[in-house]
C-alpha cells in the first residue's frame, strides 16, 4: 500500500470521526491517490495536484477549483506528517462556485405539483398519498431531501408535532416543530400507510408500496416526472426547478414575512438558521441577497439602522 493511500485512509478516518461525511471528497481523493500511483508519485507536488484538478478538461473552472480545494486540505494533513508533501497555493485556481438564484415557486405551482402527486399511478393506493405528503412536508418545513427520507416512525411525534432530524449535514441532530396542519397531514398519512401496507420491512416513516424506505433517486425521478407533467420543465429540459428550491422558498418567504411585519430580522435570523439546520449562520444570511425584494428590505434595514431609526 502506498504512503499516500495510508495517509488518505487515516485522513478520512479522522475527519469522519469529527462528524464530516466526506462522501464526495472521499471518492475524489481516492481518484487522486490512484492518479498519483499511475504517475509513479510518492508525494504530493503542486504540479501533480494541478494536473489532477484540471484532468476533466471539459469541466467548469469552478469545478477545477473545488477539486483542488479538497486536495489542498488533504495535502495540509500530509505535509504536517511529512514535509516532502507540498501544499498547493490557495490562489492557484481562484475560481469560486457561485450559488444560482433559487427558484421561488408560486402558490399555484405548489398546488399543481401536489395535485399531480395525487394522480400518480399505484398498485395498493399508497404511492400517491406518500408523495403528496412528502412533497407537502418539504414545502411546509424546508427539510433537505434526505432529512425527510431518513425519518423513522419514532422520529415523528404525531402528538406534539415535532420531527427529530438525525444524522443531518455534519452529523448534527435537531428538532423541527411543525404547524398543526402539517401535523394532521402526517397523522392522516400514517393511518393510511399502516392500513395499506401492514407488512412493513423498514422503520421508515415514508415508504414505497413494497413497504421499503424510499430512495433519493426514486423521489428525485418522481419529482422531475411531475415537473414535466405540470409545465415546470419543458419536454426536453434536463434542468429546471429543483426539490431543494422548496427549502429556499420556505427561507425566503419567512424572511419576507418578517420584514413586512416589522420583525427584527437580525435578532430572529439565528432562529431560522437553527430551524433549517445550517452549520453556520452565514449560510442563512445568504438568503438576504437571494432575491431582489429581500435585498431591498435588507438594504433598507441597514440604512435605517445607520440613521438611528427603528428598523
Amino acid at each position: 500500500m502506498s504512503k499516500l493511500q495510508v495517509a488518505l485512509d487515516e485522513y478520512l478516518a479522522v475527519r469522519r470521526a469529527l462528524g464530516f461525511k466526506l462522501r464526495l471528497a472521499g471518492r475524489l481523493l481516492q481518484r487522486f491517490v490512484d492518479f498519483a500511483a499511475r504517475e509513479g508519485a510518492e508525494y504530493i507536488t503542486t504540479e501533480l495536484a494541478l494536473a489532477w484538478a484540471m484532468e476533466p478538461a471539459t469541466a467548469q473552472p469552478a469545478q477545477w477549483a473545488n477539486r483542488l480545494g479538497m486536495l489542498r486540505r488533504f495535502a495540509q494533513y500530509c505535509s504536517a506528517n511529512d514535509p516532502r508533501n507540498a501544499v498547493p497555493p490557495a490562489d492557484l485556481l481562484p475560481h469560486r462556485y457561485h450559488r444560482p438564484a433559487p427558484y421561488l415557486y408560486r402558490d399555484d405551482e405548489i398546488k399543481r405539483l401536489l395535485a399531480a402527486a395525487r394522480r400518480l399511478p399505484y398498485v395498493t393506493g399508497l404511492r400517491p398519498i406518500t408523495f403528496f405528503t412528502l412533497f407537502g412536508l418539504y414545502v411546509a418545513t424546508g427539510l433537505r431531501v434526505n432529512e425527510a427520507l431518513h425519518l423513522d416512525r419514532n422520529d415523528v411525534d404525531l402528538v406534539n408535532g415535532v420531527l427529530t432530524i438525525r444524522g443531518a449535514k455534519f452529523g448534527k441532530m435537531r428538532y423541527v416543530p411543525v404547524h398543526v396542519s402539517t401535523q394532521r397531514a402526517l397523522r392522516r398519512y400514517a393511518v393510511l400507510r399502516d392500513r395499506l401496507c401492514s407488512d412493513l420491512e423498514t422503520p421508515s416513516f415514508f415508504v414505497s408500496e413494497r413497504g421499503t424506505r424510499l430512495t433519493e433517486w426514486c423521489v428525485r425521478w418522481t419529482f422531475v416526472k411531475l415537473s414535466h407533467e405540470i409545465g415546470l420543465r419543458g419536454d426536453d429540459d434536463s434542468r429546471g426547478p429543483r426539490l431543494h428550491d422548496l427549502r429556499h422558498r420556505l427561507a425566503t418567504r419567512t424572511l419576507l414575512n418578517w420584514y413586512r411585519r416589522g420583525v427584527d430580522v437580525e435578532r430572529h435570523l439565528p432562529l431560522l438558521s437553527a430551524y433549517l439546520g445550517h452549520a453556520h449562520i452565514t449560510d442563512t444570511y445568504w438568503y438576504l441577497t437571494a432575491t431582489p425584494e429581500l435585498l431591498r428590505y435588507a438594504l433598507r434595514y441597514v440604512e435605517r439602522s445607520r440613521e438611528g431609526l427603528r428598523p
